[in-house]
């Protein structure tokens, strides 16, 4: 009886030396291993660091398992920029001229009003005379056509509306007229780039009209390269390269505080030459024409760039709402870099038709280009007739 009981304890241990075992074995390929190599992803891409390790900051990576093995990571598709495609500039000013238009209607009617009085006295010229200097034309030029008027009214007599309106659109032509080109030297030459010097004050619009003149010239074909040396403000070549990279051009800068801005020029104009560009656009630093320091370092740049190249154009941003205060500025700008041109800007909004006649008279160089808004295209090329026409509003 003994014997009987002490084998049935020995099987029952057996029994359960047995079952122990088995629960502690591997379950094979679906067992724990299995489904712990799934939590890691050992066949996927190895764990990166968050943004802030890469960039130096102070975020934690994640490390990879001790048994992980470095994969190639996955290709993916680079993203395409898709550039966009610039009307030309030919034809601008005509499609913009109902803008421009609306921003002169005031000017042109008044005069019209006055010239279509039954009687023209004295206090009715002087009248025609005040409204020609309100509209920013200057002392000058409104004498000027205001005597022609009145003598061509007492030579001719009859004054229909029609006959008003072609006395003082002539008038207005012969003011606007300049026999100096308005072309833009913009054509490479002589186995070169042109080159463009953009100066102007703050806040005229210099460096947005330096990306609208680029969308310009790659709409009329020509292969642009632009020169960020505006380095005293900061988000100056980042709004260039941004107008750059709509269209495909490229914008040489630098990405140091402060930097020479004649270096930079300097090194566009040599990046136009070897990439055998069409034009160097460079935009430069807003200046007050006041300080002196200032202006002789634009005149720097200037000889910079003239020991590499000759300079083509040299274009002054002028806002036109600022009246006989950007003829105080033009004066400046043009003893130190040699004006060959004038860009003026907000011509849609409240500025006087008669700053063209003026800053023309002033300096004896033309208007070339204007800006009737705010979007990327509304900057066109200067033609005298749609301008008084819609003065006139014809």
């Amino acid at each position: 009886m003994i014997a009987y009981i002490i084998l049935i304890v020995v099987v029952a241990v057996l029994l359960v030396g047995i079952g122990g075992t088995m629960l502690l074995r591997p379950r094979g390929m679906h067992g724990v291993r299995r489904g712990r190599a799934k939590e890691l992803d050992l066949t996927g891409p190895m764990p990166r660091a968050s943004d802030d390790t890469r960039s130096g900051g102070t975020g934690t990576a994640t490390a990879p398992h001790p048994t992980t093995q470095p994969t190639t990571p996955v290709q993916r598709p680079a993203e395409r920029l898709v550039l966009e495609k610039p009307p030309p500039s030919a034809g601008r000013m005509t499609k913009l001229r109902a803008r421009l238009a609306r921003s002169q209607s005031g000017f042109g009617s008044a005069l019209l009003g006055l010239l279509s009085r039954d009687r023209l006295d004295d206090e009715t010229w002087d009248e025609i005379e005040e409204v020609l200097i309100t509209a920013d034309m200057g002392v000058t030029p409104a004498r000027q056509i205001t005597s022609d008027l009145r003598t061509r009214v007492k030579v001719e007599g009859a004054r229909t509306p029609d006959e008003v309106r072609a006395m003082l659109r002539g008038e207005l032509l012969a003011q606007v007229e300049t026999e100096a080109s308005r072309a833009l030297r913009t054509q490479r030459h002589e186995g070169r780039p042109a080159v463009v010097l953009v100066v102007g004050v703050n806040g005229t619009g210099k460096t947005t009209t330096c990306g609208k003149l680029a969308r310009s010239l790659v709409g009329d074909g020509e292969s642009v390269v632009l020169g960020a040396a505006d380095t005293f403000r900061a988000a100056a070549a980042d709004q260039l390269q941004t107008w750059g990279e709509r269209v495909g051009a490229q914008t040489i800068r630098s990405y140091k505080d402060q930097a020479d801005p004649a270096s930079v020029a300097f090194d566009a104009v040599s990046a136009g030459i070897e990439q055998e560009a069409d034009v160097v656009l460079i935009d430069t630093a807003g200046r007050l024409h006041t300080k002196n320091d200032l202006m002789d370092e634009l005149g720097k740049v200037k000889r910079v760039i003239e020991k590499r190249t000759a300079v083509d154009e040299v274009l002054l941003v002028l806002d036109a709402t600022t009246g006989q205060n950007g003829l105080r500025q033009a004066r400046v700008f043009a003893e130190v870099v040699d004006v060959t041109g004038i860009v003026l800007t907000k011509l849609d909004g409240t500025a006087k038709g008669g700053i063209v006649i003026a800053v023309q008279r002033e300096l004896g160089v033309p208007v070339k280009l204007v800006g009737l808004g705010e979007g990327p295209d509304d900057l066109a090329p200067f033609d005298p007739v749609t301008f008084v026409d819609a003065i006139l509003g014809e």
